[in-house]
């Protein structure tokens, strides 16, 4: 809660200077670059730190751990259990997160009636609004005590497993495990496995945190491909409908489909979709849903591709609309639609799925971290785009949706071949979980 208060104050700085800097007293003194400049690297800064903590924090809001009976207003009885309640809680967080992406709307107009810091003003009043009413719940929050910096520590046990590994390996005393399987390398760091522990400051209970958080990141290798192609509606896809006919709408505000297409999906996916198919007897666990996610993106990307082809092969300007003094092609940006459908779909799948495995798979102790290392994977999609900037330019658009659905779909193809047995192995877990808590229970 601290955390999220403090980097808000900072986040809040950033919005400050961005949209002071954006003043034309500002402008005129050349401070716009250098505001720019420090707000990004503020703002980025804050984000980080409230990103990291909020999600965590949201699903722990939740604070039973064994399912229950509840006597719905009808009187039927439904049995409600924790994993799919942290899924549904994760689901509408990310709703709202898209109900506050609909200011860029706002924020569009404000930039093309009146100025960009008018758009900048906007959502820092917003913001300071509602850090302010996060401080007034202050004591209504279920609060996990702080349990300082890991990192130092988690670097420290990974160095000493590998150490203690690659020595036991070489003097042939690799220790087993009750299925006969050699024990994983970070196994070799357990204080009661190492000929000496005098240095180590961490129980065996530690290390097995820290193996469940490393197999738990795993997962997250494919997710850079998958921003990839989400950047696509804030750059790319921008771009291809400055090239259409928008019927007078300013082309940026076209990207507020997606958001809008979330608003209206979520309820839909939490309320029958899913539903539907556990009653079906189909469980979508974590990694299926992560797959079908990576999948829709794909087909987002590619469908994006044929729409190019037809901006290009529509006149008047055909390959080079929007250059110079050319004004667009002829053909409507309503085509784009779909896209914007396509990827929203995918986030609903693929994001949404990513922050609930962050929170479910991490350790008590370590989910900020976890959750930091699955946000960090939406830079290494930024990083990736700079690769493409050479053919994100007329003619060569197609190129480069076609390139970037090529590559979202043989990544879906490499994470299911790798993963997909954790959704069994999950299953498993949660299963011997529950099955100790009843015996539990009944001692």
């Amino acid at each position: 809660y601290k955390t999220i208060l403090l980097f808000s104050l900072v986040y809040i700085l950033g919005n400050l200077v961005l949209t002071l800097t954006a003043l034309p007293v500002s402008i005129r003194a050349g401070g716009a670059l250098p505001g720019m400049i420090i707000a990004m690297i503020t703002i980025g800064l804050g984000t980080g730190g409230i990103k990291a903590n909020v999600s965590p924090m949201v699903a722990e809001q939740y604070s039973r751990f064994r399912p229950f009976v509840r006597k719905l207003k009808n009187g039927k009885e439904v049995l409600v259990d924790r994993e799919l309640t942290i899924q549904s809680i994760f689901s509408w967080f990310y709703w709202a997160i898209n109900v506050g992406g609909l200011s860029a709307i706002a924020t569009t107009e404000l930039e093309a009636n009146v100025d960009f810091w008018a758009a900048y003003l906007l959502p820092t009043l917003m913001f300071v609004a509602c850090i302010f009413v996060f401080w007034l719940g202050r004591s209504r929050y279920i609060l996990s005590k702080p349990t300082g910096s890991i990192v130092v520590k988690a670097y420290r046990t990974g160095r000493a497993g590998l150490r203690n590994y690659r020595l036991a390996k070489k003097e042939n005393r690799l220790v087993m495990n009750e299925n006969g399987k050699k024990v994983s390398w970070i196994d070799y760091a357990k204080p009661s496995l190492a000929t000496d522990s005098t240095s180590m400051d961490w129980d065996d209970r530690f290390v097995d945190e820290l193996r469940t958080a490393i197999r738990s990141c795993k997962i997250f290798l494919c997710y850079p491909i998958f921003w990839l192609c989400y950047g696509q509606i804030s750059n790319n896809l921008i771009s291809q409908s400055g090239q259409m006919n928008t019927g007078g709408v300013p082309n940026d505000i076209m990207q507020n489909i997606d958001p809008l297409c979330i608003i209206i999906l979520i309820p839909f996916f939490d309320l029958l979709i899913y539903p539907g198919f556990r009653r079906c007897g189909l469980e979508l666990r974590p990694v299926t849903r992560i797959t079908i996610g990576f999948l829709v993106a794909a087909l987002a990307m590619a469908y994006a591709a044929i729409i190019q082809h037809l901006v290009y092969t529509t006149g008047p300007y055909y390959t080079h609309p929007g250059e110079g003094e050319n004004g667009f092609n002829d053909i409507s940006a309503g085509l784009q639609v779909p896209a914007y459908i396509l990827i929203a779909i995918a986030e609903i799948f693929a994001s949404v799925t990513g922050l609930e495995y962050a929170y479910k798979q991490a350790p008590e102790s370590m989910k900020s971290i976890v959750m930091s290392i699955f946000l960090f994977t939406n830079a290494g999609g930024s990083i990736l785009a700079f690769c493409f900037n050479s053919i994100a330019v007329n003619p060569h658009l197609v190129k480069n949706f076609a390139i970037v659905s090529g590559l979202m779909g043989a990544f879906t193809v490499l994470f299911f071949v790798c993963f997909r047995h954790y959704d069994q192995r999950d299953a498993e877990e949660i299963m011997d979980k529950t099955m100790f808590e009843k015996q539990t229970d009944q001692y």
